[in-house]
């Protein structure tokens, strides 16, 4: 009797009038629920922590070397067993410190700034112009991303050889003059993004082609010019390749941070006659990183809103 009166309700909730809005579903009391989510938030801050120890440890165990005596550097040790704040002072004694930084400075703050320009006028020209082969010699200009950086490093340094530019600054900025397939594909995509009715009504009014790009085109895509900005800046930054090749044989003085730092290792090896002392490069190796930290700090909203604006069409 039991079952017929089950089936039969069954029956009923299946053939119910339309409109009829159907009963609601068991729910599960709120202190389930509620214990659920606190389980889940648990585990993932959990695992949030222990991503964010993992990635902070080499920074930490940095700025702990770098506070240690000589013969404690590399005792593993987060807390130092001796303080020695000293060497923040007389790293500039024993290092020009001073002078690589000007250097990478000048390098990176030049490379960034030329890259930016030479792409964007380069990306602008591909997105605003038609021509006929457009295509095609965009097409030239992405395939030299498949060439590997070895296979351009000896004509380039016959290049600039034969300029008679080794042993100065000029090969590590000089290159961002012709601009970069990369950053040329990345800005000519926020390009054709912006409206072209904008470009439209600015001729009408009398604008040239470069007052197109300078006023309309580059200051809507700010945001990706930052971008290409820091990311270039990054790369100029750490380039010891470069700086190994053109710059090894010259004065100390106008070696860049990496160089620098690879030089004072060498300096310090007992096996070269040093004495060991490397907790100068450590003070060094944080001293150089804290303009990256800053400089990323500052533009990381820039990331956020480049990839948003990136991402609308007009």
């Amino acid at each position: 009797m039991t079952t017929t009166a089950t089936n039969q309700s069954e029956i009923t909730a299946a053939v119910r009038a339309p409109g009829t809005p159907a009963p609601a579903p068991r729910r599960r009391g709120p202190e389930g629920w509620r214990l659920r989510e606190w389980l889940f938030e648990g585990i993932r801050w959990i695992i949030l922590l222990a991503l964010a120890a993992l990635f902070m440890y080499p920074l930490l165990w940095l700025v702990s070397a770098s506070l240690k005596p000589r013969g404690e550097v590399f005792d593993n040790r987060l807390i130092p067993k001796t303080f020695t704040p000293e060497n923040y002072v007389e790293v500039w004694d024993r290092l020009p410190l001073l002078s690589w930084l000007g250097n990478s400075i000048f390098i990176a703050v030049a490379a960034a700034l030329l890259m930016t320009l030479a792409s964007s006028a380069v990306a602008f020209g591909f997105a605003y112009f038609r021509f006929p082969g457009k295509n095609i010699l965009f097409g030239i200009v992405l395939a030299t991303m498949m060439l590997p950086g070895a296979v351009t490093l000896i004509p380039n340094y016959l290049i600039w050889k034969y300029l008679g530019f080794l042993g100065t600054h000029v090969p590590l900025w000089g290159g961002a003059l012709f601009g970069s397939a990369f950053y040329i594909f990345l800005m000519r995509q926020f390009y054709m993004g912006v409206p072209r009715e904008l470009f439209e009504a600015a001729r009408v009014d009398g604008c040239g082609y470069f007052g197109l790009f300078t006023r309309i085109a580059f200051p809507l895509t700010l945001p990706s010019a930052i971008i290409v900005f820091l990311f270039e800046f990054q790369a100029a930054w750490n380039n010891f390749t470069g700086a190994l090749i053109y710059l090894n044989f010259g004065d100390v003085e106008d070696y860049t941070v990496p160089l620098g730092i690879n030089y004072a290792m060498t300096q310090f090896s007992p096996t070269a006659g040093g004495e060991g002392d490397y907790q100068y490069v450590m003070v060094a190796a944080l001293v150089v990183t804290l303009p990256m930290l800053l400089l990323f700090a500052f533009g990381q909203r820039y990331f956020i809103q480049g990839l948003s604006s990136g991402g609308l069409k007009g």
